[in-house]
């Protein structure tokens, strides 16, 4: 049995480096905006700030209200479920239980955080294009 927990304790332990590494190494796309109608840079700083806050109307931002430990509890209980059932074949269900609901706890962490940042990067992409489409149609090329 002691070595089921430590299998659990060393998955959970996996799960946690992996999962800070997925944190890294994103960053939001850059435009790069030229006037096509000769405005001024007054004209344009102008122009840019008004796109922007036009875009953050068309395209808000994701709320970020506590899904990551949502998911974490939601997966903790599914993985103390399992672990509770292999724990009953070992011959004790608590440990087994105590174990899994760390493991999934980690890994449903892990999905919701993967999921906020796809809907953040989503978001991101939204905004860029509204932000794109406004100074556009100001005779601007955004790329």
């Amino acid at each position: 049995m002691t070595r089921l927990i430590a299998i659990a304790i060393s998955l959970a332990l996996v799960a946690i480096l992996t999962g800070a590494t997925d944190v890294f190494g994103q960053s939001e796309p850059k435009l790069f905006v030229s006037p096509n109608k000769g405005q001024s840079q007054d004209q344009q700083n102008k122009d840019t700030a008004e796109c922007q806050q036009w875009a953050t109307q068309q395209a808000p931002p994701p709320g970020t209200g506590g899904t990551q430990e949502r998911g974490a509890v939601g997966g903790a209980a599914r993985g103390a479920a399992t672990g509770a059932a292999v724990g009953a074949i070992a011959g004790d269900a608590g440990k087994g239980a105590a174990a899994g609901a760390v493991v999934g706890g980690v890994g449903g962490r892990r999905r919701s955080k993967k999921e906020q940042q796809a809907a953040q990067a989503g978001a991101q992409n939204d905004w860029s294009r509204a932000f794109a489409s406004c100074m556009e149609s100001r005779g601007y090329s955004v790329k």
